[in-house]
């Protein structure tokens, strides 16, 4: 029987966001993680921001984002006077809130070489600011092949 070799990659993923929403992340990563060759394995997705996060969400219908963006405008409200940190506009504090409520951080098994999410899943960027922005992603993958 011959042992497997356990094998890790590092990836630097940059995502340019158009402001505010849920944005699909799911193809650039798959392809990433199905170009390493690794057949079962666990993969890290970390996002480098205080102001944006990550999701793993249903990808079928769009109006689960929109509830689910609507649901944070309501959640965590935005305005002058309610946060002390504003330095970078209404939006700021509020962004920072809505990032600390839900993951910077995803990790998602890799099985015969693919993610492996559910039928309807996907990986979203959950971009808490209202203007555009470039996000980093880091993908961490470590697995035998």
């Amino acid at each position: 029987m011959l042992a497997s070799v356990m094998r890790q990659f590092l990836h630097r993923l940059s995502i340019p966001t158009r402001g505010r929403g849920l944005l699909e992340v799911t193809a650039p990563i798959a392809k990433w993680v199905s170009e390493q060759k690794v057949t079962s394995g666990l993969l890290t997705i970390f996002c480098r921001h205080t102001s944006a996060s990550l999701l793993i969400q249903e990808n079928a219908d769009p109006d689960v984002r929109a509830d689910l963006e609507a649901f944070f405008r309501k959640l965590v409200p935005e305005g002058r006077a309610i946060y002390r940190h504003e330095s970078e506009g209404e939006d700021d504090m509020p962004s920072h809130i809505k990032a600390a409520l839900t993951n910077t951080q995803l990790s998602i098994p890799v099985a015969e070489g693919h993610l492996a999410l559910g039928t309807w899943q996907g990986i979203y960027l959950f971009e808490h600011r209202d203007p555009p922005h470039r996000r980093e992603l880091m993908l961490h993958l470590l697995g035998e092949g």
